[in-house]
């Protein structure tokens, strides 16, 4: 799956989907995709990250009480 940074637009590739989809969780593992070698992975803030067409990323990956 490919997020985009809020900050600078850049795409990336989440390495660890369980990371994102769990709310208990405020960072995930990535790597941007721009150039031509791949970089090495990084930790990325999910509050930093939308989806490509610009929409936030749900409120249940986000918060563990989004039920409260």
């Amino acid at each position: 799956m490919f997020l985009k940074n809020k900050e600078n637009g850049e795409v990336l590739e989440v390495l660890d989907m369980k990371g994102l989809i769990d709310p208990n969780h405020s960072s995930i593992k990535g790597r941007y995709h721009a150039g031509e070698e791949m970089p090495d992975p990084a930790e990325f803030s999910k509050a930093n990250l939308l989806f490509p067409s610009g929409e936030p990323l749900p409120k249940c990956w986000m918060d563990p009480h989004y039920r409260d």
